[in-house]
């Protein structure tokens, strides 16, 4: 597709700018929290025009970060985000399923107006920039499918950022028909936590220090890289200062006689609700509280108005012999659909460079995911 079919106008814009949309991680809140931690946001706005004189806004989070002296990389959290295209004619739809933009495509779009985006936006990066990576934010419902990749000039990132495959729980149904969607044992596990007394309350960031040693003794056990407690504190008191358009913040902790045993941290951003962090101890587990967690966020969720809740990060498909197979049957024990994106994927700037960082980020992946789970010693 080339520029006979649109105009593609790229201008500078503020954080605030950003916020008319329901993608968190290419919100202005999130570049305000990212800029906190050494990162620096550069937002835009993008407006394509059609032969037809159609039109759209592309809100655009770039998060630029220093990795030496002179050279940095310019990172798009799940964007750009494509909400409000409307285009028909040259253009396919582009359909939404519980609010995300799913692609139903023949002609390469979004694929083409990504590239024509990336080539504008190379020109407004600094010139020490190595890439653009793209965590591209559209993809395809269906578990066992896979998401499409992207062709030339994109090459896919050594490794991805945010998880490419989700579920999506819808909240549009009453309470009785997203409880009839679960699967059985896992309405059943609802309903043995609160039998078993498991108490869910909502604590905000009073609960922070609670929740954080559940979420210490969780990356201790699964071997993960966690923040700091100060980047929750930090999370949560932005989102309180920073006025229209911050997400709604939840911390939810499970009780089992007054001793706290799991934790959740729920993002609201207009209509949809994510599960973003999840913390639990040893004890307990045998009472479902991560269960009894899910559901109490879902019907909070649902009674903010949500359409979908979205329980953010499985793997690619149901494979017993992946680590992190329980968490699949988990989260897809809850009834949602499985939503594939194509995950991270760079536009190379510096030719010659560029290489040399992915043979870097190759090495690091390896030593977190792989060498580090495998010694305890780590």
């Amino acid at each position: 597709m080339g520029t006979s079919y649109y105009k593609l106008y790229i201008e500078k814009a503020t954080l605030k700018e950003l916020d008319n949309h329901e993608t968190l991680f290419q919100s202005g809140f999130w570049g305000k929290l990212k800029e906190s931690y050494g990162q620096t946001p550069l937002p835009f706005l993008c407006r394509l025009e059609t032969e037809s004189k159609e039109s759209g806004t592309i809100p655009l989070l770039v998060m630029l970060r220093r990795i030496a002296p002179g050279f940095s990389l310019a990172y798009v959290p799940h964007g750009p985000v494509l909400s409000g295209i409307r285009l028909k004619g040259t253009f396919s739809e582009i359909n939404s399923v519980y609010g995300f933009r799913v692609i139903e495509s023949n002609n390469g779009f979004p694929e083409k107006l990504l590239e024509s985006l990336a080539g504008e936006i190379a020109h407004l990066m600094p010139g020490g920039t190595i890439f653009i990576r793209f965590d591209v934010p559209w993809g395809i419902i269906g578990a066992g499918k896979e998401a499409p990749a992207l062709g030339v000039p994109f090459r896919k990132a050594p490794m991805d950022i945010q998880p490419p495959s989700t579920v999506l729980v819808d909240l549009t149904v009453t309470e009785e028909e997203i409880l009839a969607r679960m699967k059985s044992k896992t309405r059943y596990n609802i309903r043995l936590a609160f039998r078993k007394g498991v108490n869910v309350t909502e604590e905000g960031a009073g609960g922070i220090e609670t929740w954080y040693r559940l979420y210490r003794e969780t990356a201790q056990r699964d071997r993960i890289v966690i923040h700091s407690r100060e980047y929750y504190k930090r999370l949560f008191k932005l989102a309180d200062e920073y006025g229209e358009g911050a997400p709604v913040l939840k911390l939810l902790i499970a009780r089992v006689e007054d001793e706290p045993v799991a934790g959740i941290v729920l993002s609201i951003k207009g209509r949809v609700a994510t599960y973003l962090y999840g913390a639990s101890s040893e004890k307990r587990r045998n009472f479902m509280p991560a269960y009894a967690l899910q559901w109490e966020a879902m019907k909070i969720a649902k009674a903010r108005g949500c359409k979908v809740y979205d329980l953010f990060g499985i793997p690619p498909k149901a494979d017993p012999s992946h680590s992190m197979h329980g968490l699949y049957r988990f989260k897809t024990g809850f009834g949602g659909s499985v939503f594939h994106r194509p995950g991270c994927w760079d536009f190379p700037l510096k030719k010659t460079l560029y290489p040399l960082y992915c043979a870097a980020e190759g090495l690091r992946r390896y030593y977190y995911r792989d060498f580090r789970k495998r010694n305890t010693g780590s």
